[in-house]
């Protein structure tokens, strides 16, 4: 069973990826730690992975009034883990698509 569930494209991590061509995002288990997140990547992507930064992020609740009144809501929480590799290598997302 894998710890990446999906590559991290938004806008944030676009920037972050234009300012430093070294670093990807990923979206990964919450039980997954740094060590297996790299030998994943690292096999996955025929690429050398020098750091693993991870952060988790807390479900936001979120509200909205519509014509029933006010309906709540809840986002997922999930764990995201920053990768550099070496000076270098690279990712395409887009290259299979």
């Amino acid at each position: 069973m894998g710890n990446i569930v999906k590559p991290l494209v938004t806008e944030k991590m676009n920037s972050i990826t234009e300012k430093f061509p070294n670093k990807f995002g990923f979206i990964v288990r919450p039980e997954a730690g740094k060590l297996e997140i790299k030998k994943e990547i690292e096999d996955l992507y025929n690429v050398t992975v020098v750091d693993v930064n991870t952060a988790y992020y807390a479900g936001k609740t979120k509200s909205r009034y519509t014509r029933r009144g006010l309906s709540k809501g809840q986002c997922n929480a999930y764990k995201k883990a920053i990768v550099t590799l070496k000076e270098g290598d690279t990712i395409d997302f887009y290259s299979n698509i």
